[in-house]
């Protein structure tokens, strides 16, 4: 409601209020800060990739883009021809039917898909359970839609089944939906086709509808494969699963994605999107088909260089000697999840953040912004370089080693 004072309208706007302060906005400002001022940082924060798109997509998408065909409105529902695209890749990988017509959709990258669809099926007093820690959009985009959030923690020495059974025993009304995403942005956490036998079981006994977002399912090390919710018999009665092109094809910047799974999921998300666009540009559509059906070894060469930046990471800080920081190898994401060393606990996620941008001109995210349970941890975004890391690594060996002396 707006209100006068001092000749000026201000403005009440309360889901604005129910939003948490963007946590890395306040690392963010001080790495900003101490470029300006000179400072070399490496920037191991935000999750943005870095690597190049294949050069068989980019020459796909501009010769599209010279076709006038392309210029006119799309579908939002994406072109036919990469709803095919989206179901044979389906199959390929997963041995998953789906129907490009209706078990099938284009996104405008995951992020808008999944946060749309939460805007169409979620509302006042609608419960919706989520894994935490979890990427920001995933609890958040509960609030924006007006529903009331239960964040569900998820760490390595509980089982996540069980600590959803316990939720839903504490939760009154009964929840609506379940969010779940792994291999997990930031705790890179993996899990096997069993775990999701599990979650379908779990949903079908208590109605609920089951939102998966899939980010990483191409980025693996390891021989690990990350399975799709959708391989097990039953899941498409209650399940819709987002996909990105983002870092597997390097495509963040061109916005691809797509959503596969129950029909009726399916369907509520492309009612709203054809209220609110007209999809991705037709020609970026057309260099998406041209990422699901061409070549592969792009893939396979991020994945290498993603294992490449971990290992520099996590073997740097874990060698012997002074400065030594032990972290787990991660088996998939772009990401690596490590606890706070103990003699910086007290401090929190954030202060250590901004301790970490300072002595060892590193910028990484709090866990924190990750939700209560990522309090005590860092995430380490692997966007930077193998030489880059490895001046991280020294920096940050720099520093622990000479708060030791200190000590």
């Amino acid at each position: 409601m707006a209100t006068r004072k001092t000749g000026r309208f201000r403005h009440d706007f309360d889901k604005l209020r129910r939003l948490p302060p963007y946590s890395l906005g306040e690392v963010i400002a001080l790495m900003r800060a101490a470029r300006r001022a000179g400072e070399d940082i490496v920037d191991l924060g935000m999750g943005n990739p870095d690597l190049a798109s294949p050069p068989h997509v980019i020459e796909k998408i501009v010769e599209a883009a010279h076709n006038p065909k392309n210029h006119r409105y799309s579908e939002s529902r994406g072109i036919p021809n990469l709803r095919a695209a989206i179901t044979e890749w389906y199959d390929r990988r997963y041995g998953v039917t789906l129907d490009p017509d209706g078990e099938a959709i284009a996104v405008i990258g995951a992020k808008e898909g999944f946060s749309h669809f939460v805007l169409m099926t979620v509302g006042p007093g609608d419960v919706v359970l989520c894994q935490d820690p979890a990427y920001p959009i995933h609890q958040y985009s509960v609030i924006i839609a007006g529903g009331d959030l239960r964040a569900v923690p998820l760490t390595p020495d509980t089982d996540f089944i069980e600590n959803l059974d316990q939720a839903i025993k504490r939760t009154w009304p009964k929840p609506k939906l379940l969010i779940l995403s792994f291999p997990a942005n930031p705790t890179t956490q993996v899990v096997d086709l069993t775990f999701f036998e599990r979650v379908v079981e779990f949903a079908r006994e208590h109605d609920l509808m089951v939102l998966h977002d899939f980010a990483y399912a191409e980025i693996a090390f390891d021989g690990y494969k990350p399975p799709s919710i959708l391989e097990v018999p039953g899941a498409k009665d209650i399940a819709i699963e987002f996909v990105s092109l983002s870092k597997s094809h390097s495509l963040a910047g061109w916005r691809v994605g797509f959503a596969c799974g129950n029909r009726e999921m399916v369907g509520a998300l492309a009612r709203i999107k054809s209220y609110l666009d007209y999809g991705m540009p037709q020609a970026i559509q057309i260099g998406a088909i041209s990422a699901l059906r061409g070549p592969q070894d792009c893939v396979d060469a991020n994945v290498l260089v993603y294992k490449e930046r971990r290992d520099a990471l996590v073997d740097g800080l874990g060698q012997a000697g002074e400065g030594m920081w032990k972290i787990d190898k991660p088996l998939a994401t772009m990401f690596v999840w490590a606890k706070i060393p103990e003699a910086f606990q007290s401090m929190g996620s954030l202060e250590f953040s901004k301790l970490l941008l300072k002595e060892a001109k590193v910028a990484v995210s709090a866990g924190i912004g990750f939700g209560q349970t990522g309090e005590g941890h860092v995430r380490f975004a692997l966007v930077e370089n193998k030489h880059r890391i490895r001046q991280a690594v020294r920096g940050i060996r720099r520093f622990l080693r000479d708060s030791e002396r200190r000590a």
